[in-house]
């Protein structure tokens, strides 16, 4: 079954670069991304691997854990982390998950659960699925999910964004429109009521539609 918004994001025990974890215990109330990669030594995944790694002090700056896997012994990771190194500039400097049985993968939708037998026999074509990211919030709820092909590196930049509007949203009465970045104005909330909307903004909205009540981003 796919993992849908809403959900919560299913508990595991799992052997990890930085040792065994259990995932709710490691989510310890922090947002976090979980981002999946169908093999090791894979082009496109050792380049996403290199840029998470440089980019994620803007990810510590939002309170946000990042976790990778890949249906490879952690064994593999080590050695796939000194080419991300090599090639990417930066090593993984985030734990990553070593899915060696599948676990993980079936668990969120990612594989068949039928599937089984040696990882390290299997083409990446035939774990294409296992290319997902999934924002999960501090209540362990699913806040999030993209799936990307393989031909198709994933943009960060992008997720960094999701998770700022995913946490002003989450404190605020708001909702962020297209293109929507850090500081751009929002729109209030269609469960807000035109008189609650008054209580909050006493100064008023933009409405070029009744629908549609545009506010400067709260701080």
């Amino acid at each position: 079954m796919t993992l849908t918004i809403g959900e919560q994001a299913p508990d595991f025990e799992a052997e990890t670069t930085e040792g065994t974890i259990r995932f709710h215990e490691w989510l310890d109330g922090s947002w976090a991304v979980l981002f999946s990669h169908p093999r090791d030594f894979t082009p496109v995944c050792t380049t996403e691997l290199g840029y998470m790694a440089s980019i994620k002090p803007e990810f510590d700056k939002r309170g946000v854990k990042i976790i990778g896997l890949s249906v490879d012994p952690v064994e593999n990771h080590a050695r796939w982390a000194e080419d991300i190194a090599e090639t990417q500039g930066t090593a993984p400097n985030y734990p990553m998950i070593g899915d060696k049985d599948f676990t993980v993968a079936k668990l969120y939708g990612m594989l068949p659960a039928e599937v089984a037998g040696d990882p390290t026999q299997r083409t990446p074509a035939q774990n294409a699925t296992v290319r997902n990211v999934f924002v999960i919030g501090p209540d362990k709820q699913i806040k999030l999910v993209l799936v990307y092909p393989m031909t198709t590196g994933r943009n960060f930049d992008e997720v960094l964004r999701v998770i700022d509007s995913l946490q002003l949203t989450a404190n605020h009465k708001v909702a962020t429109p297209a293109q929507w970045k850090q500081g751009d104005d929002v729109i209030i909330a269609g469960s807000v009521s035109d008189d609650q909307a008054k209580e909050i903004w006493p100064d008023g909205w933009a409405a070029p539609r009744p629908y549609i009540r545009i506010v400067p981003q709260p701080q």
